[in-house]
């Protein structure tokens, strides 16, 4: 939710907040003494950022508002686009499994050239999930009654295509810029979320205990997978010289400016070694699979990745590792 604080107008206290897009909202509270603005502010705050309907639209407005800060929010705008034309207008508690199917079904059905066989289930699962978590919210503050049931796809077996020791260390070399190559070694060496990386800053990386704090400690948003991990001799090399020249606090950077993607110079790398398929998670992905083929327990990959249930790490990870289900099998010897 947004910070709201206490300002004054002509000797009087208001009520005052910025709102996501950068707009200033100010509403006098109708006294000048400190103390009673300051019991005023709050109960005003809720009111004017309660939602002023319960239709999809306002409920998701609302939970935007009540979220902000939190990583999810983010991605919320892209799946409030494919749900918007279809749900926006209706009453939340009308939503029925019908609703669900139809939207289902026309996702699917939306072909493109990146996405010849239609949306994928995977998407159609987090949008649909995205709906149903605003809808559990309303009802959980009392904006609706009940929230309906939401039917969504099954959510995909997560892809286990990675990247070999030899293929990183080509990808590496393939990679024209500088920002690029460190960003792929940063994010093999810490197991980092793309996001976490490009947004690590050099008072979070400790060169004399060799330890990075992928977590900005002053943000106070939910973030996925973000540990403190030890620097290794490969990432300590490429992090010194680049400090050396650093010309700003972010670790990755281009030309005196933090990098907001490397998804077009990783790709470019991907196709001169014969892997166009490459992505910043499958760095992440690689990172993982690379630690479990070494027999590391689940429960240390899971904190160095930054998973707050291992049970996450063993659905997806166990399987690489060469001790799985190891004594197991030696107890099923019948020769």
């Amino acid at each position: 939710m947004p910070d709201w604080r206490l300002t004054r107008l002509r000797g009087e206290f208001c009520l005052t907040w910025d709102e996501r897009d950068g707009t200033r909202r100010r509403y006098r509270l109708g006294t000048a003494d400190p103390q009673e603005a300051a019991r005023r502010a709050p109960s005003l705050f809720a009111e004017l950022t309660r939602p002023k309907g319960t239709t999809v639209a306002d409920l998701w407005a609302g939970y935007l508002v009540d979220m902000e800060g939190r990583a999810v929010t983010g991605t919320m705008a892209h799946t409030w686009k494919a749900l918007k034309d279809r749900f926006g207008a209706m009453e939340a508690e009308a939503i029925s499994i019908a609703d669900c199917r139809a939207h289902v079904a026309e996702r699917r059905a939306q072909v493109s050239k990146r996405q010849p066989e239609g949306i994928s289930d995977g998407t159609i699962h987090t949008e649909l999930g995205h709906l149903r978590m605003v809808l559990l919210w309303a009802a959980k503050h009392g904006l609706i009654a009940k929230a309906p049931a939401i039917e969504r796809p099954a959510k995909p077996e997560p892809k286990s295509d990675f990247l070999t020791r030899s293929e990183v260390v080509a990808l590496r070399d393939a990679a024209k810029a500088p920002h690029v190559r460190l960003a792929i070694i940063l994010m093999i060496a810490t197991g980092a979320r793309n996001e976490a990386a490009l947004q690590l800053t050099w008072d979070r990386v400790d060169f004399d205990r060799r330890m990075i704090m992928l977590r900005n400690p002053f943000d106070r948003g939910r973030r996925k997978g973000r540990a403190t991990v030890p620097i290794n001799d490969t990432l300590m090399a490429a992090l010194s010289e680049a400090k050396a020249g650093a010309l700003t606090p972010f670790v990755v950077e281009w030309a005196g400016k933090p990098v907001k993607s490397i998804k077009r110079g990783l790709k470019a790398a991907g196709k001169a070694i014969g892997r166009p398929d490459v992505s910043p998670h499958m760095l992440r992905h690689s990172a993982a699979v690379w630690l479990a083929e070494d027999g590391h327990s689940m429960d240390e990959i899971a904190q160095y990745l930054g998973h707050d249930d291992v049970k996450t790490t063993t659905r997806i990870y166990a399987r690489f590792s060469p001790t799985h289900l190891r004594k197991l099998a030696d107890s099923l010897n019948v020769i």
